[in-house]
Formats: C-alpha cells, structure tokens, sequence
C-alpha cells in the first residue's frame, strides 16, 4: 500500500511516496499534480483543508496545546477563515477576515503566505471533497515517532533528531540521496513524516484532533497523525 506525504514547498509542493520502507521524494509543481500521483492510497497533507467561517478551528486549538512547552507549538498558525480566500493581498485579507470574526481577528503574516497553497488544495480537492487526502501536520508526528524531538526544525539537532525518528520507519537517507536539486532538508523531512502519518490513516491507527468537525463545503477541520 502506497501512501504520499506532502510538504508545502515555494509555491510548490515536495512529496514523499512511502511504499514499506522504501520512500521516494518527488517535486510537485502544484496540488492539482499531488492529487494525480499514481497508485497512492491515502495522501497526508501539511496545509488546512478544513476552513472555519467566523473563528478558530478547534483541531488548531488542540494542536497547539499538545505542543505547548516546545517553539513547535508557533508553527500551528491560526487557520484563516474561509473568506480570506477571495483576498488579493495582505490589506484585503486582514479586512475580509475582521469583517467575520467575533471578536475582530486579522491572520498574521505568516498565515497569510498560505493563503495561495489553501485556495489551490482547496479548488484541487473539488465537491465532495476527495476523501483520501487527510489534513497532517509534522510536529505532531514527529512527537508522536519520537518524543526526543525538541529542538527546532532547521538547526543541526532538530535535523538530526528527526532523522533518527525517522530511521526506524522508513529508509529516510535513501531518500534524502535521492531527493530532487533543490530540495531543502526542512521539507523534506517534513514531507517524510506526513508519509509516517499517512500510512498510520490508511492502516487505521492514526489518532486525530477535531474529530468530525466540518466546514461548509464539507471538508474534516481535522488535524491527523
């Protein structure tokens, strides 16, 4: 059984294809190409899927508390609500958003940088949503593979715990050789634990945060690992 993890990547994507233990990276230009990889079971995608109306979802509230005592907890940005889709740039944004939330709340900048990755998984994955692909996020799984994993992505000792969470389940430096140019290390890694968490979904023993909450285009605000 074939699983892809899926890490955003400069207005790209970077996927990792989990077959036992062997796992592939790919360089996917956009969502509608992470949909169209052949052969693959369950995809596990490190981008909201599930978009709230007029306030913060509860699987990021959850998250976030799960990670708490760690800088990893600042990576579960606020999801924007669904309007701030139609936004052309930041200003917009931050106006649509306040115009439907109670209290007033704007998405931060670095919320804001997704925006174009939300809309393009969002169109990609259509009406009904295709069930397959299920909402991951890579801190959770890292934890859950290892809870060792502390420091920071992106220095040498949260890269290396990484890798050392990831050895057990996956031929992870195989990959990494093989990784296209250009691809960082960061995402890379990234992607490998949302393959980690996608297979867990496909064999039926991932745990989940959200439970099955819906927005209003029918899509799980569920963060799974």
């Amino acid at each position: 059984m074939a699983v892809l993890g899926v890490d955003g990547w400069r207005g790209a994507w970077v996927g990792a294809l989990l077959d036992g233990r062997r796992v592939t990276l790919l360089a996917l230009l956009d969502a509608a190409a992470v949909l169209a990889v052949p052969g693959v079971d369950v995809v596990g995608v490190d981008m909201p899927i599930g978009l709230p109306e007029d306030g913060p979802r509860r699987c990021d509230d959850v998250a976030r508390f799960l990670l708490r005592g760690s800088g990893a907890a600042r990576s579960v940005f606020p999801t924007p609500v669904r309007a701030v889709l139609a936004a052309g740039d930041y200003a917009e944004a931050r106006a649509l958003s306040r115009a439907v939330t109670s209290p007033p709340r704007a998405p931060s900048a670095q919320a804001f940088h997704l925006v174009a990755a939300i809309r393009a998984l969002d169109d990609a994955l259509g009406d009904p949503p295709c069930d397959r692909v299920h909402e991951v996020h890579p801190e959770l799984s890292f934890r859950a593979l290892d809870p060792a994993v502390r420091d920071r992505k992106g220095t040498a000792r949260g890269s290396m715990q990484r890798l050392h969470a990831l050895r057990p389940v996956m031929d992870v430096e195989d990959a990494l050789a093989g990784a296209p140019r250009g691809v960082p290390l960061v995402d890379a890694l990234d992607a490998c634990a949302a393959a980690w968490s996608a297979r867990r979904i496909a064999d039926g023993t991932a745990t989940a945060v959200g439970g099955d909450d819906r927005d209003t285009r029918g899509r799980r605000m569920r963060i799974t690992w």
